[in-house]
Order: structure tokens, then sequence, then C-alpha cells
């Protein structure tokens, strides 16, 4: 017998032993084991067995299977594959499918499997593959080609399978073999180990501590321009911006960073030693004398806590200026405990009072110079700044999309004393730094709408520390109103204000997490064929915290990376692709981020002119939208004033003539009556769609839409006519000069 042979014969009695083994299940475990909840794993064996009674770590848990993608394998066929056959005799596939039928329904197989994490769903579908590869591979492997001749001929038991099971389901569910490695870099109890470079020196943490409109951020600003080097770090690129040109306009040289831009002052582009950023574009590697945190209460922020978690635990800087709620200072107390740092608190307070109005407003009549009225959707905002405009008001708006520069140019709009603009429509933008001379704040509602723990939107009435930051911005300090008022729009809500206002703000607790990019590189490591929104799903499935942590929801980053999958990037690039601050909302938004990653890709530079090509004629086409609905909003005007000056009796439009044709076309609203005066040109625009604009105050996206169509319509029946009048004058002349 040849040597192969008999090496064979060997490891068909090795793998005998082996099944004999595993269907013992009070093998003894040696001092090499590995306790992994409950599964017992030897050092250097891969054999396993069960230990009843003992205890896990408490803060692990069972994996989300869920989350565990099969791979597909190869059904490569080795040397020995005719080993087999030539050994025994060639196998009968419905015998085959029968022993894997019986073996499937063994419930001492699933649970001895279950112990090594092979759950029923994953069971099930190790399962499935394993009976697709022995039915479908056209030669076994000599091993496993044996015991299945064994049990057929009854020499083997059915459980003799488990090992080639076993040895299945971890080629197509690698994670199976690798999961305390898995749990041991998932584990996130210790977040201020993640930064080296901050724990190498002693940096001091001075906590400024009041109520909006204290100076709490205004000191900490002073002893960062006062420094030699600095970094802010702002929740908002309104605040990032803000600073950036405080800090220049004092002779102090400042870039700026955020998610959409760098700044730099240097003409050469070399970085000054000042920065100032949104706190997810913060370097925790470069050394700083001082660094500011503003609004370190979002470090509970489901979405975004993760970015002030970081910024506070890993800041390179000699002085640390922590600027926020007083609710936050014991947590921050008890997070730099960690850190081996002591805190020191500064406390201020509000430097004008304000006061709760006993009436609402109730209607926009009563609005009056210095008002703010806050509303939580865009459908609100442009509702009520029509409906203003309406009234003979100028009004300036601020919402979150706008561009920092629009929001900074509306907000000196509103400010100065010699603009007719006195009046102010916003959201809770205005919440966070904002210095605006507002008299009053008016809530047009107290419903906001939120991200949940699992990432889906609801409706939730604000919470006392939205409320009290919103209304703090009533009497700030240095305008030239010297006191504040609050109040809302609806009678119903003012003593749902009063009431959310008169609670004690709920103290911080818990600190925003995010996976860190060297994290997800380790599990890719173990993983090298899962996608990058898998391995995160896995992660955080995986991940320890303690009790001051949370894991920030990733549903956006997870977005990107589904979006991006199909591009050939190394997973550091492809991560960096996805911490990018995209909404995900916005279809322009989206295909610029795509092309720039298909880009980068193809290792071609980022110019100028690139994105000039690919991505400002987008650009153009969202100036030319913004352009239509001042368009509109003219128009809307014009409307009004017509019908407010018509005769009864005409129509309001027909004096418009001499203004030139209008650019809307006379098709009906669906549902609306036909116009009374049915000799109206057919450029003019149908009365029931004007008033609908004017007495409603409403410029809905569908309405928007009908309207550029409309305009559309009838610039193409222009330039048709055009043509078609040319043309005949061409032919015309044609036919004169053959005469």
């Amino acid at each position: 017998m040849s040597i192969n042979r008999c090496m064979l014969l060997f490891s068909r009695v090795q793998h005998r032993i082996c099944a004999i083994s595993v269907r013992n299940t009070n093998a003894l475990v040696d001092s090499r084991c590995v306790q992994f909840g409950s599964i017992t794993l030897l050092k250097g064996s891969g054999s396993v067995s069960t230990r009843q009674g003992v205890s896990s770590n408490s803060s692990s848990r069972p994996p989300d299977t869920s989350l565990f993608v099969p791979l597909s394998i190869k059904s490569d066929v080795g040397s020995d594959g005719a080993v087999g056959a030539e050994l025994t005799q060639p196998l009968d596939k419905n015998e085959l499918l029968k022993i894997l039928n019986k073996f499937y329904k063994r419930k001492e197989m699933q649970k001895i499997a279950a112990d090594q994490g092979l759950d029923a769903r994953l069971f099930h579908q190790a399962f499935i593959s394993f009976r697709k590869y022995v039915l479908e591979i056209s030669m076994l492997s000599a091993d496993l080609h044996i015991i299945f001749n064994d049990i057929c001929c009854g020499a083997g038991h059915i459980d003799d399978l488990y090992p080639y099971f076993m040895r299945h389901a971890k080629q197509i569910f690698p994670m199976l073999d690798c999961m305390e490695d898995l749990r041991k870099i998932s584990d996130l109890r210790v977040p201020a180990n993640w930064y080296p470079e901050a724990r190498a020196i002693q940096r001091k943490v001075i906590f400024h501590a009041g109520p909006t409109n204290s100076g709490k951020t205004h000191h900490a600003i002073q002893r960062y321009l006062a420094a030699k080097s600095g970094v802010y770090c702002g929740p908002l690129k309104l605040l990032a911006h803000e600073i950036f040109e405080k800090s220049n306009n004092a002779g102090v040289p400042c870039d700026l960073v955020t998610g959409e831009e760098r700044t730099f002052v240097d003409e050469e582009g070399r970085q000054a030693e000042h920065v100032a950023c949104t706190i997810e574009m913060c370097s925790v590697t470069t050394p700083y004398e001082v660094a500011v945190i503003d609004e370190i209460q979002m470090i509970r922020d489901i979405s975004r806590g993760w970015a002030w978690t970081r910024a506070l635990l890993g800041l390179c800087a000699e002085e640390i200026h922590v600027c926020g709620e007083p609710a936050a200072i014991n947590f921050v107390t008890e997070l730099m405990y960690t850190t081996g740092e002591e805190v020191e608190v500064r406390n201020y307070k509000r430097l004008t009072p304000f006061s709760i109005l006993d009436h609402a407003v109730e209607s926009l009549d009563n609005l009056r110079p210095g008002d703010c009225i806050v509303c939580f959707s865009k459908n609100d905002i442009y509702s009520i700044s029509r409906q203003i405009e309406i009234r003979g008001l100028e009004c300036a708006v601020i919402y979150g999309s706008l561009p920092p520069g629009t929001k900074l140019s509306q907000a000196k709009k509103f400010n100065d004393p010699e603009d007719p603009c006195k009046i102010l429509v916003a959201t809770d933008a205005i919440g966070m730094g904002l210095n605006l001379s507002i008299k009053r704040i008016i809530f047009n509602s107290l419903v906001k709408p939120n991200i949940n723990e699992k990432g889906e939107k609801e409706l939730d009435t604000i919470s006392t520390s939205q409320a009290l930051q919103i209304a703090g911005r009533a009497g700030r300090f240095s305008s030239i109103f010297k006191e504040g008022e609050v109040t809302t729009m609806h009678r119903d809500d003012l003593l749902i204000l009063k009431e959310i206002l008169s609670r004690t703000v709920d103290a911080i607790e818990t600190a925003g997490l995010h996976p860190t990019a060297e994290q997800i590189e380790m599990f890719a490591y173990h993983l090298p064929d899962a996608t990058l929104s898998n391995l995160i799903d896995i992660f955080v499935s995986l991940s320890q915290v303690d009790g001051m942590y949370f894991v920030c929801n990733i549903d956006d980053f997870k977005f990107l990376a589904d979006m991006i999958q199909h591009i050939p990037l190394n997973l550091r690039s492809r991560y960096v692709f996805c911490t990018a601050p995209i909404n995900k909302k916005q279809p322009f938004v989206c295909t610029s981020f795509l092309k720039f990653a298909r880009q980068f890709s193809r290792d071609e530079p980022l110019t100028f002119d690139w994105v000039c090509r690919h991505v400002i004629t987008q650009w153009i086409q969202q100036e030319l939208d913004s352009i239509i609905q001042v368009g509109v909003r003219n128009i809307t005007r014009l409307i009004r004033a017509t019908e407010t000056n018509a005769p009864p009796g005409t129509n309001p439009l027909s004096n418009q003539r001499r203004l030139g044709p209008s650019p809307v076309s006379p098709r009906r609203v669906r549902g609306a009556p036909k116009a009374q005066d049915s000799g109206v040109e057919g450029w003019q625009l149908d009365k029931s769609l004007g008033s609908r604009l004017v007495q409603e105050g409403l410029l809905t996206p569908d309405l928007l839409r009908q309207l550029q169509k409309e305009w559309s319509k009838v610039h193409r029946q222009e330039e048709e006519g055009v043509k078609l009048v040319a043309g005949n004058n061409k032919t015309k002349g044609n036919k004169k000069k053959k005469k």
C-alpha cells in the first residue's frame, strides 16, 4: 500500500475518534481552555466542549447573527478526490440526501452547533450550503467520502458528519472561528485608551458652565485668541464661520475646516496656528496650546455624540476649554477621572433677564419689531414667511440647510437697525451661538421631529434643554433689547411651554461612541470578504460598553458605505468617505459624492476644473431653482397687488399687457373652477391658483413644480413660435427671390 493510502487510513481513524469525542458532551477541559460565553475553545486544537454554570462577562451578549452574511465557497476537488471511491465504492446521491436530512433533524447536533455560535438560523443556512456542496461536487474529498460510505454501510454514525459540517460552516461564516478576537476588538469600555497622544500629556480641563447668553463661550474664545495655537470645535458650520471671522478680524490668523470646505488664510496654503472647525473635523493628533469644545451637552446626541466624546478624550491640547450646560458638569468630571485629569469649573449667570409672557401671539397681525418665530419644519418656515410678506412686512429666514454665508447675511440683515427687516423666521438653528437682536421668541410649535435609537424619525415635544437654548436667544446681551420675552403662537401651547421651562434639565449620564477606522481595519483582517456596512453592523452587534457610553446611530454611515461599495477603494479611504456629512435626502449631493469617490478611486486629481465640469453644472441647476422661487414670489406679490386694485367683476391681470407676457400658462389647477372671464389672454395666470398662493401664503413643492412646468411650456411655445415665424419669413423671402 502506498504512503498516501496509509496516511489516508490513519486520517480515517483520527476522524472516527474525533466524531466519537464530539458526541461525548462531558469531555474534560484542561488549562488551555478559553471560556467564551457558553463556548469553551481549546487553544490550538479547534475542539469544543461546553461548561454549564460558568458565568460569562456580564457585558458580553450573543451576537446578532442576522448580520452574518454567508460566503460562497468554491467546490474545488482535492488531489485525493478519487481515492475515496477507490478505497470504498461510488456513492448514491439519493442515499446522501437521506443521510443529510437525518443529520439536519438531529437535535443533539443542533445543540452542540449552538454551543459553537451556530444558532438555529445559522445552522439552517450552513446546512443548506453543506448539502448543496455535497450533492453538487463531482468528487468529495477522500475522508468525507469514506465517512459517507461507512454511514451507508451501517459502519458509521450520522453524527460522524459533524466535524465536516462545522468545517464547512466556518468556511462560509468565518467570524465563528475568530469570535473571541472580534469581541476584543469591539470592546469599547475604555475609549480613553484610543488616544495615546492625548494620554501622553497632562491636560488642564476647564468647564465654562452656564445658560445661554451668560458669556461662557466668550471667555473661552478670549483664551483661544490669546494662545499661540488653538482649535475651536463647534456643532455648526455657522459657528465655525463666526469664530473664523472673529479670529481673523482680531488679527489672529485662523483657518476654517468643515465637512464642506477648507479655507486657508495663508495664500500659499500653509496652515495657520489657529483653526475653527465643526467638531467632526477636528484633529486628535495635532498639538495645540488651547482647544475649545462648544455645546458639550451634545455629547449625548444619539447621532453625533461620538464627535464630542472623541474631542474631549482625544484632543492634544495643554488646555481644554469646555462650554455648555451645568447639567454636564458631573458627567464630564467623572469622564475625566478615566484619563486622570481634573476639571476646573467656572460658573456663569445669564447677563440679561427674560420672562415668559401670559398671552400667546395668536395672529401674525400681532407681530412686533424684534420678533423671532421659531418653527421646526421647512414647510412652516415657508408658509409663515409668505404670510408675513403678504402683510407688507419684510422678514429674514434662517434654517439649518442654508449655506453659512446666507445665514450670516440674513442675521446681519435682521440685526441692522437701518434695515426695514424687523421680523425673523427661523428653526432651532438659532439656538446655538448666533448673535441676534431678538426681543421676543415665539414658538410656532412645541413638537419637533427627532431620530430615535433605531434611527427612525418620530415627532416629540421639545425637551427643557432645547426650549431653554431657544428661549435664551431673546434679549441677548449687547443687543438693543435689554430684556427678553418668550411666548407661543397658539394659546394652547403656552401652558405647555411654561411647564417645560419650569422643569430641571436632565443631567447628562452617557456619551456617544463610534468605531474608529483602526478598529474596523482590524475587523476586516478577520473578515476580509465582508462589506464595510456589514463590518459596522457586526461591530456594533458585538460591541461592549460600560454604563457611561452608548454606540451612536450609524445609519447614515452605512447608507454611504452601501452607496460606494461597488467603487474600488481601500478600507481606510472608504471609511473616510463615509464620515462625510452627506444629506442622503439630497440627490444632487449624493451624486456629487459618488463622482468624488469614483475620481479618487482612479487615482486622478480632484482639480478645480474637474469640479467645475462635474459638479458646478448641478449646482447651477440648484441656483436656477432658487431664482425661480424668487421669481414665483414676485409673481405672488404682483398677483396680490393686482387683485387688490382690480375693479369688481374684471380680471385683475387684464391690465398687465404692458408688462409683457406672464411666464405662467393658463392651465387650470386640477379641480379648481373655470375662470369667470373666458376672454383673458392665454398667457395669463389662472385666478384660482393666484388666490391660493396669496390667500393661504403657501408655496409647496408641488405648486412650485407646476409653475416650473408651465413656465417651461410657455417658453417652449414661444421659442417654437419664433422659429416658425422666422422660418415662414425665410420661406417667403426665398420665394420672392425665385420670382
